[in-house]
Order: C-alpha cells, then sequence, then structure tokens
C-alpha cells in the first residue's frame, strides 16, 4: 500500500492510497504558474471559491483579487469574515473591480507584474489562448502565481498550467448529530495538466478539517458516491436493559 504526500508544506495529510501512484496535489496551487478553476456545473462559484482559498499553497503577503462584473451579480461576493473557516492564517486582500472582460485582464497582468503581491485571483468569465498564454508568461517572469475562478461554461485551449473542474460533494458524517451536516468536501478534477507525467482527468474527493483547516482525502469517498452510513435501525434486535437481579 502507497502513500502520496499531498503537500511538503504540512497543509495536507498523508493517508494509504489503494490505487497506483496519483498526481502530486495540488500541482503548485496558488504557488506558482495558471490555474484554472472552473465550475461544474451552475452555483458551484461558491465551492470554486472556497477550494482555491484552502488548497492553495498561499506564501507571505497581500493578494490582488480582480473581479469581472457579473461573476458578483450571478454568486454574490466574497465576505471577509468567512475567510479563517478557511484558512488559519487569512490573506489580505486588495479587491480591484472590473466592468468589462479586456478590462480585468489588463488589471490581472498588471498586479503580475507589479511584483508587490504573492498571489493574483481572477473572477472571470472567459479568455482565449492568447490571454491565458500572456498572464501564464507573465507569471513564469515576474514568479507571481495566478488563479482564475471560472463558469461552468469555461472550455477550449488553455496555455495554463492546469485546469480544474469543481463541485461540492456531499458533507462529511458530523460525530455529534447525524442528521446534521459535518466537513465541508469538494471535488477537484484534474481536466487539463501541462506538468510532465501528469496525464488528466485525475479526480480528488478532498475533506477540509474544520479543526486544523487541512485538507486530506475524503475518507470512504469512491469515483463516484459517498459510502452509505450505518443503518439507525439494525436489523439485530436492541439489548434488554432491564435488571433481572
Amino acid at each position: 500500500m502507497k502513500h502520496t504526500a499531498f503537500s511538503k508544506l504540512g497543509l495536507f495529510h498523508m493517508r494509504p492510497q489503494e490505487s497506483a501512484e496519483a498526481p502530486d496535489f495540488p500541482l503548485g496551487l496558488g504557488a506558482e504558474g495558471v490555474h484554472e478553476l472552473a465550475e461544474a456545473r451552475f452555483g458551484d462559484l461558491p465551492a470554486v471559491t472556497g477550494f482555491a482559498l484552502a488548497a492553495s499553497q498561499l506564501q507571505d503577503g497581500p493578494v490582488a483579487w480582480v473581479r469581472q462584473a457579473g461573476p458578483d451579480r450571478d454568486h454574490g461576493r466574497i465576505m471577509l469574515r468567512g475567510l479563517p473557516a478557511l484558512r488559519a492564517d487569512p490573506p489580505r486582500l486588495l479587491q480591484i473591480g472590473a466592468r468589462r472582460l479586456k478590462d480585468a485582464l489588463w488589471a490581472l497582468e498588471e498586479a503580475v507584474q507589479s511584483r508587490t503581491v504573492s498571489l493574483v485571483v481572477g473572477e472571470i468569465r472567459d479568455l482565449d489562448f492568447t490571454a491565458s498564454r500572456r498572464l501564464t508568461l507573465a507569471a513564469r517572469r515576474c514568479g507571481v502565481p495566478v488563479l482564475l475562478l471560472m463558469p461552468y461554461t469555461r472550455d477550449g485551449a488553455t496555455a495554463a498550467t492546469a485546469r480544474w473542474r469543481i463541485q461540492t460533494r456531499p458533507s462529511g458524517p458530523n460525530p455529534f448529530d447525524p442528521a446534521a451536516p459535518g466537513a465541508t468536501r469538494w471535488r477537484a478534477v484534474l481536466e487539463r495538466c501541462r506538468v510532465p507525467g501528469h496525464t488528466p482527468p485525475h479526480t480528488f474527493d478532498l475533506e477540509l478539517d474544520d479543526e486544523t483547516l487541512s485538507l486530506s482525502v475524503a475518507a470512504g469517498l469512491a469515483a463516484d458516491t459517498p459510502a452509505a452510513r450505518p443503518s439507525l435501525h439494525p436489523a439485530d434486535p436492541a439489548p434488554d436493559w432491564r435488571h433481572t437481579g
């Protein structure tokens, strides 16, 4: 039985894997290069945002968050008070609004070239291959990573390091109340990848530990369905606790 190291920074636990050797997760997400994180379906953008913050290997320094008009209208804006629930050390955000896509792309590239931030995040509707290549070259030249949070319609060629498809999963079991939600879970599918030796698609079912704020492989989740919960009405008869003495 093999183990897969998910991060050298101590952000991820190491758990036994039943399958063959898997790609190292998260392939420099938030640490280097350009990563696209797209919804699996409409309404998954909050999950994309949560996953991006929880999984990113953030460095010290502020984060430039560029938002194109449209996604905030459809899904709302990020709440700064919620950041500590995803990271023990929440980043300082410099939020930038842009009405048009070309303005948002310009702001993203300028933020990267400023070299004064540790990460650039962009909520944009789309971009073509040329724009993705410009961002990738700028990120590589300036050493500033980029995350692009995009809708479910995102498709086609890209020069980005990787494209992830993110969706929500049923929460983990609550140890104190079987009827209440438990730990947050996401499914991240590596859809496209330019890292040598990693051939997509590859699926990661991940769980956020509320206490340690670390991610681990979600126990009991197979490729498609969560593990069945134990029945509340077992077939064996309940023990007789009446006094017999």
